[in-house]
């Protein structure tokens, strides 16, 4: 564990070198990813329009973890709480999601989520015994539907 945490350090400062990002990082591994947590005074240039930027440097540590580690580790890159934030709007948005379709007893669709966003709404609907939740659709159009049970 401490090998793979010590190989994501050296890639992430061998990528964050290669792009001129000068930010101090600090990496973390769990049993399902390994999380890198980057100190900014300029968060919104690492993160970018929409978190874009934040989720393109995310795929690529990933495949450069991937390629190294000969095996596919979920990587976590945050920064300036942008994915906590959103995690917690994804809860709120979930659970209103939810009354809705319960109270209306029609689907909803919540288009324009990343995967890691649907996911997040999955995960915080998957045990609920009043709606289920599902993503339809290919590529950009994926679109997250939440349904009646």
């Amino acid at each position: 564990m401490a090998e793979n945490k010590k190989i994501a350090k050296e890639l992430t400062q061998k990528l964050f070198d290669h792009l001129g990002i000068k930010e101090s990082f600090e990496v973390t591994e769990d049993e399902d990813s390994i999380n890198i947590v980057v100190s900014s005074v300029d968060p919104g240039l690492i993160i970018g329009h929409h978190g874009d930027t934040l989720d393109s440097l995310q795929l690529v540590l990933s495949l450069m973890l991937a390629k190294k580690l000969g095996e596919f580790r979920r990587v976590s890159l945050e920064v300036g709480d942008y994915k906590k934030n959103r995690s917690d709007y994804l809860k709120s948005l979930a659970a209103q999601t939810k009354e809705r379709v319960v109270s209306e007893q029609q689907e909803v669709y919540l288009p324009n989520l990343k995967s890691w966003e649907r996911r997040e709404v999955h995960m915080n609907l998957a045990d609920d015994p009043q709606v289920i939740s599902e993503s339809v659709g290919e590529g950009k159009e994926r679109t997250l539907v939440v349904k009646p049970r």
